[in-house]
């Protein structure tokens, strides 16, 4: 057998094993040449597609990954319904009042609101077939985090491409992405982020605490799932007696 068959071979066996890959119903078509491994199809939700990013860069021989992976959408949207509804959350949202929000349709820039204060902020948003694209300038970490969370938010998103440099720089650590998570469940209004404490270690996130019910326990662990830089997450979130 070639080292190509044998690498695909495992990276499959590693796929099948997790049961939120789930390949009987979102198959995934796999390659791999030069180190390269390449991932292609439509995954029950981005859970499903961070893990089989993570178990198929572990596999020995496999040095990078062609993410071609998207998640299939909770709601059928057009690429102009997925962009509007992500200018107006960005707009919407007090922690970007002092962002310039531009929507790229098909090449054109249209400026949707230039803060009239100081600027900190540039965000341009692409839609192409159901791919959200963020591009521009976020004043930091938690800034370029929260805005990839509301493009997963829409609910026709089938994937993110955060390509938000932050000005100025800043270095990425465990508690830079627990602030994020935490964050970002404190803007979602279908979660109790007080009853949920949130711990990072090497990007893998944690959460403990309580929720009323499985669908927020649920939503609760996709809310740290959706934010940029977590490889995984241990829902040790209990159920209110």
């Amino acid at each position: 057998m070639s080292e190509r068959d044998e690498i695909l071979k495992e990276v499959g066996a590693a796929l099948e094993i997790e049961p939120r890959i789930d390949l009987h119903h979102y198959p995934v078509e796999m390659d791999f040449s030069d180190g390269a491994l390449t991932l292609e199809g439509v995954m029950k939700n981005v859970a499903a597609k961070k893990l089989a990013l993570e178990l198929g860069i572990a596999v020995p021989g496999v040095t990078g990954i062609i993410d071609r992976l998207k998640v299939a959408p909770s709601a059928a949207m057009t690429d102009a319904e997925i962009r509007d509804h992500l200018c107006n959350a960005l707009i919407s949202d007090t922690s970007f009042t002092n962002c310039a929000i531009r929507a790229n349709i098909k090449g054109r820039i249209d400026t949707l609101r230039d803060p009239p204060l100081e600027k900190v902020g540039d965000i341009e948003i692409i839609v192409e077939d159901g791919a959200v694209l963020l591009e521009g300038q976020a004043p930091s970490l938690s800034h370029k985090r929260l805005a990839g969370v509301l493009a997963w938010w829409v609910p026709g998103s089938t994937n993110v491409l955060n390509c938000l440099e932050v000005t100025p720089p800043e270095e990425d650590n465990n508690d830079e992405i627990t602030d994020a998570v935490r964050l970002v469940m404190e803007k979602d209004p279908f979660v109790n982020a007080d009853q949920i404490h949130v711990s990072t270690r090497d990007r893998v996130v944690t959460l403990e605490g309580l929720a009323p019910d499985e669908k927020e326990r649920e939503m609760a662990e996709f809310d740290a799932w959706f934010t940029l830089g977590v490889d995984k997450v241990i829902n040790k979130i209990e159920l209110q007696q």
